[in-house]
């Protein structure tokens, strides 16, 4: 995103805007191609609603859901065009500036004054409740940013992650910034649905297919007709209910139970699970073909564990949530040092959701404005972290990250070589060395292998 200056004619964009003799200036030109953007539009918005407050970038970032590059190159272009100010001290902040210009202040008093014009993700509540997801880890905003681009397309997504990282909301946020987003969403829990039942749920029945079938009931995947078929925990499925819906994902077509005739049926498919389906094919218990129909774009989402900075910001997130909903104002109740102590140490096996639970128990505790240690009660309380690293079992997760880094230092950096020892594709290894951001040795020289030099940013898991 290039600055954009009202010095310089530079980045004018063709658009004409209307001055009061029916032509345009070039200073008019220049502020309309400032405001095209929608994330500068927004970040110039939200400064200039609250004048004489300051920002720091990371908390911009967080705000508008945007990696560092962009929001920085989008505030950069606003001090340019001097319409915000970004201070001298460390870290940097930005806040609203009042453009010396007469021209400008008037184009900016115009533009503040017209209705923003409301994206699709600004309208979408799942997007609102993701944002409450993201700290200060960027992990959460490559996350997003997979999101956005796999919503613009057709393909099958499987979402990977633990317990209660929000896998659902993900998926229905996909959804809902897809053009099928003014269609259905229909959501079915694998796990909680045996064979007897898969196929009725599912694929729907004929009135008299079985004993209590009084009436034509369709099933799932033909409600999400041109919408969204979420499959949940997709990797419970036994095999005969995935040899069924490899039938449907091939043909497009499904028949009812007790049914003689295929009805077509149009949806996007979205996947979700935490258990590792690369490693059930290899043990069959999970269809290689199947595999390969729903997972044609990955999506990781980390455990809250792996971002334990993100525990307080969120922590009070929530908290300030529920005062909200109870009537009060957002920072009616705040956590003591000691409390957010508390959290940061605790495991947390069922990320988000738990962490949300948690914070809701706390809350009704408190007898004060601040919410105690004491107030802080863990389901899994025996579960809590030992006070001696020595005593913790590493994670699956922390094993594989040591032992590449390993074996990539003892072949020099060589990555086709490392990958050899590992067993797997040079691709995989470059996306695993992003994924854990592994550097070589100070001092150490990377072998040249005749491969890339940089592993391709991606959340891909």
């Amino acid at each position: 995103m290039n600055s954009v200056s009202f010095v310089s004619n530079a980045g004018s964009a063709p658009d004409r805007v209307p001055s009061g003799d029916g032509s345009s200036s070039p200073t008019q030109l220049r502020f309309r191609t400032l405001v095209q953007s929608p994330l500068r539009a927004g970040l110039l918005r939200y400064l200039h609603a609250r004048p004489g407050e300051s920002f720091e970038l990371e908390s911009l970032m967080q705000t508008f859901g945007r990696m560092r590059l962009d929001t920085d190159a989008c505030l950069q272009g606003l001090v340019s065009a001097g319409v915000a100010e970004r201070t001298t001290g460390v870290p940097a902040r930005y806040l609203a500036k009042r453009p010396g210009d007469a021209l400008v202040a008037r184009l900016l008093d115009d533009f503040l004054r017209g209705q923003p014009d409301l994206t699709t993700e600004e309208q979408s509540p799942s997007v609102q409740r993701f944002r409450e997801m993201i700290g200060r880890d960027e992990k959460m905003l490559l996350v997003f940013e997979s999101i956005r681009t796999v919503s613009k397309t057709d393909l099958s997504v499987l979402v990977l992650g633990p317990t209660g990282s929000g896998k659902e909301v993900a998926a229905r946020m996909i959804h809902e910034l897809s053009r099928r987003r003014d269609a259905n969403f229909q959501a079915v829990n694998c796990a909680a649905l045996p064979d007897t039942l898969f196929e009725s749920e599912v694929f729907g029945y004929e009135k008299g297919a079985f004993t209590g079938a009084s009436d034509r009931k369709p099933g799932r995947i033909e409600l999400a007709n041109h919408g969204t078929l979420f499959l949940d925990e997709i990797g419970d499925l036994s095999l005969v209910a995935q040899a069924k819906m490899l039938r449907v994902l091939e043909d497009r077509r499904v028949e009812r139970l007790g049914g003689r005739q295929a009805v077509e049926v149009d949806f996007r498919l979205i996947s979700a699970t935490h258990r590792p389906l690369d490693l059930f094919v290899g043990q069959e218990r999970f269809r290689e073909d199947l595999y390969y129909r729903v997972n044609a774009f990955t999506i990781r989402l980390p455990s809250l564990r792996e971002r334990p900075g993100d525990i307080p910001v969120l922590a009070q997130r929530f908290l300030a949530r529920y005062c909200a909903a109870q009537g009060l104002p957002l920072d009616a109740l705040m956590f003591s040092s000691t409390a957010f102590q508390v959290l940061t140490q605790y495991h947390w096996p069922g990320n988000i959701r738990e962490l949300e639970a948690t914070v809701s128990r706390a809350a009704i505790s408190a007898r004060g404005r601040f919410v105690e240690v004491s107030d802080v009660n863990f389901l899994h309380a025996h579960s809590t972290r030992s006070a001696d690293p020595a005593g913790a079992m590493p994670s699956l997760r922390e094993v594989e990250q040591a032992h590449i880094a390993r074996v990539l230092e003892h072949v020099g950096w060589n990555k086709k070589k490392a990958a050899q020892i590992l067993q797997i594709s040079r691709e995989t290894l470059y996306r695993k060395i992003a994924d854990y951001q592994l550097k070589p040795r100070e001092g150490a020289a990377p072998r040249a292998d005749g491969a890339r030099s940089a592993a391709p940013a991606q959340i891909a898991g």
